[in-house]
């Protein structure tokens, strides 16, 4: 059986496998290949094809992330690509690239289907909002097991700042802030979102989500807050997930 493949798209890296959606789990072995410099659309085909030419021929659908805004395969926003990505209609350019079905999503949409398919929400009915924090905050609304895609809750202007540039993980190391500190700013931000959405799950994804325990206990949130639990799988599962889900709205 073919299995749909997932691929995630990061700075330095460009990391595959085929995914077994019964349990959410590599069907084989991880490959990585490094990011072309720079990483233009044409540039990324070329390495994708490489990428999939490492695995058993298949013809199942791809599923790659982007970290930008995507609207019907086409990237329209390029904050931390090369913005020749703006205007791209990537879907067809890596299906006529690879020879097969490829759908495109934004990273942390990704990450949020993930989630709710296969980790900390999994089971959960209403709504999630996965976040993850790092560099910037990425954002996934689900709904009942439905993507809302392209939230960009990142970029709310909160006490007049772009949220991101005060929350984000990044903000806590650029600025030596304690848990303590940070935790304040995650609290406004946060109950920013309950006011908003009035959210069933917040889910906390990203690199500081391993240290959870030191900081969730400090939000003092209404709505429950829990760590993710896919860290650095969550990317190549929820595209893989994507893939499918479109290939079954398509078909």
């Amino acid at each position: 059986m073919d299995l749909p493949f997932g691929i995630d798209f990061g700075g330095s890296g460009i990391k595959g496998a085929p995914v077994d959606l019964a349990a959410g789990e590599f069907a084989m072995e991880r490959q990585r290949v490094a990011t072309p410099q720079p990483a233009t659309p044409d540039a990324v085909a070329a390495v994708l094809v490489d990428l999939l030419s490492r695995f058993p021929h298949s013809s199942a659908a791809v599923g790659i992330t982007v970290p930008a805004v995507v609207r019907h395969g086409v990237v329209s926003s390029a904050a931390n690509i090369d913005d020749s990505w703006v205007g791209t209609d990537a879907d067809a350019l890596f299906t006529d690239a690879t020879g097969r079905d490829v759908h495109i999503v934004n990273d942390a949409d990704a990450a949020g289907l993930a989630e709710v398919r296969y980790g900390a929400a999994r089971g959960r009915r209403g709504l999630v909002i996965v976040t993850t924090l790092g560099t910037g905050i990425g954002s996934a609304l689900v709904h009942d097991g439905v993507l809302v895609p392209n939230s960009e809750l990142g970029h709310l202007e909160i006490e007049g700042h772009d949220a991101e540039s005060r929350a984000a993980n990044s903000a806590r190391e650029r600025e030596g802030l304690s848990m303590e500190e940070w935790a304040g700013r995650l609290r406004t931000y946060y109950r920013h979102l309950e006011m908003l959405f009035s959210p069933e799950l917040f889910v906390v994804g990203g690199g500081i989500s391993k240290q959870a325990d030191e900081f969730l206990p400090l939000l003092g949130l209404d709505t429950e807050i829990v760590p993710a639990r896919l860290l650095n799988k969550a990317g190549i599962v929820g595209a893989a997930l994507y893939a499918s889900l479109s290939e079954g709205s398509s078909g």
